[in-house]
């Protein structure tokens, strides 16, 4: 069983000190791959603090104590800097993308009108693209090795480290407020679940503006002084084998990615040349709705490589947990058959409990945010974190069903958007990512659907009219088919219900 609570020791700890111990040794801290090549750029410890303590000292010098400082750069060495760099200095980092596209520019806009950061740490390219506040290239910065020079700020736990933007699937981005305290105690529950110590490489792709990229790839390596290897999104996108690669190079590494990820590396594993995936801990699978059909195909393409089954774990998180939720243990995934569908497990706290109260999951535990930036309402009364998210437990387990929110009401029956979308895209071979979400019109309530397709067409509709209608008995009001990654998502790869919604039916001058 697990722990049944995050260490005294733990809680009282700054998180930069996990940094000045790991200052100690001359071995590797971060890795950053690019492409072509691949060709590899690495900070070893003591490199990282000396260049975090440039960026501390430089930070001091254009802002104050509680300034936030938002960061806007590539994902490369200088984002960890950037981020670790604002936290050495005691200033509240504002993890964000870069400003490419309309709808990145919105979000980054957004959250510069919510925080008012003083500063803004960027990569020497983008230096003219971002909002005009104090802006400083992070590239340009010099390094400080004398550690006298630059000491880190003192903090109480309670403090603001960063604040966390969320994906905004359903309502506007609000910042969650995380603390130092929630940040050691995520760091510490993702540890105690995998099985992870200094000697455990952490890899993968995810976005370090999104809470799953930044915990598991800089907090955690710093808190257990591992070593992280990354390459970018984008990279990911471009070739999905280059993750499986990664994980093939490094043995008992731990990864995480949304489901959709999952599902591109198993349809190119065709395509894998000789690797042995045997040594790989763990793949931590959250962030969007975890499928038995991806779990299944992914654990097929990837078994003649030694992927042992147990290494892929279905999780759940929020950023207003920091991101640790809940996840699959030493037992791997779990699928369970309930009224005839099968429900793939999330698995179990570590270090946190939970709780369902009318359907909602709530959790408990020191890793929870504090609140939103600048707003006066308690996110979790009487120590309780409603998170908006349907699910039970079942034998220990939690299984997540859907969001209130999201939930498609029609004649007093609750259905499931995600579980209409798998109809949808189960209807015809040439449908890709789809979103449904309920509507009223003249006719009364029924549902609508956008769907990614290759070959759109009557034949394709038809279908996917059919295959709704018949699977949950609902009326389909709209139906759209648009091209392959035109359904809108949010920054962590979610469909984003509420943007489709606003787009497709509100244009046609639709509204329930």
């Amino acid at each position: 069983m697990p722990p049944a609570a995050v260490p005294d020791d733990v809680l009282t700890t700054p998180f930069t000190d996990y940094l000045l111990r790991n200052a100690g040794a001359d071995r590797p801290a971060f890795t950053c791959r690019t492409f072509p090549g691949p060709a590899d750029r690495t900070l070893t410890w003591p490199q990282l603090l000396a260049r975090v303590r440039g960026v501390a000292r430089e930070l001091r010098r254009v802002t104050r104590p509680g300034d936030r400082v938002a960061i806007v750069a590539r994902q490369d060495l200088g984002y960890v800097t950037a981020f670790l760099g604002t936290l050495y200095a005691g200033r509240i980092a504002v993890p964000l993308s870069v400003p490419t596209g309309r709808t990145n520019r919105a979000r980054i806009e957004a959250a510069f009108a919510d925080a008012t950061p003083a500063a803004c740490l960027t990569s020497k390219d983008l230096v003219d693209k971002v909002p005009p506040v104090a802006v400083l290239a992070v590239d340009d910065i010099e390094d400080i090795e004398d550690g006298d020079a630059e000491p880190p700020a003192a903090v109480a736990m309670t403090d603001p480290a960063y604040l966390q933007y969320t994906s905004g699937s359903t309502r506007r981005p609000a910042g969650a407020v995380i603390s130092h305290r929630a940040l050691v105690a995520a760091c510490w529950q993702t540890t105690q679940c995998y099985r992870a110590d200094a000697s455990t490489p952490l890899v993968g792709w995810v976005p370090f503006f999104h809470d799953m990229g930044l915990v598991l790839l800089v907090g955690t390596p710093v808190f257990l002084g591992s070593r992280s290897v990354f390459f970018t999104p984008m990279e990911f996108v471009r070739d999905p084998l280059r993750w499986i690669r990664l994980l093939a190079e490094h043995p008992g590494a731990v990864t995480a990615a949304p489901n959709f990820a999952f599902d591109l590396a198993a349809e190119a594993a065709g395509e894998l040349e000789a690797v042995d995936l045997s040594h790989v801990n763990s793949l931590l699978n959250g962030s969007e709705p975890v499928r038995a059909a991806t779990v299944e195909n992914f654990a097929r393409a990837f078994a003649p490589f030694g992927l042992p089954p147990a290494a892929h774990k279905p999780a759940y998180g929020l950023a207003e947990a920091t991101v640790f939720v809940t996840s699959a243990g030493d037992e791997g995934a779990t699928i369970t058959v309930f009224d005839g569908e099968p429900h793939v497990s999330v698995g179990r706290p570590y270090g946190q409990r939970i709780r369902v109260a009318d359907k909602e999951i709530q959790v408990s535990g020191p890793n929870l945010a504090d609140g939103y930036w600048g707003r006066d309402d308690v996110l979790a009364p009487g120590g309780w974190l409603a998170t908006g998210d349907l699910g039970f437990v079942h034998n220990g387990q939690l299984y997540v069903t859907g969001r209130r929110k999201d939930l498609i009401i029609v004649d007093g029956r609750n259905h499931h958007p995600q579980d209409i979308e798998a109809t949808v895209e189960a209807a015809h071979p040439s449908v890709r990512r789809a979103a449904a979400f309920g509507v009223r019109d003249g006719h009364g309530e029924g549902v609508a659907v956008v769907a990614g397709c290759t070959a759109p067409g009557e034949e394709v509709e038809t279908a996917v009219r059919r295959a709704v209608s018949a699977g949950h008995d609902l009326p389909v009001r709209a139906v759209w088919l648009v091209r392959p990654g035109e359904v809108p998502r949010t920054s962590s790869g979610k469909v984003s219900r509420a943007a489709a919604r606003d787009r497709w039916w509100g244009e046609n001058g639709r509204h329930d």
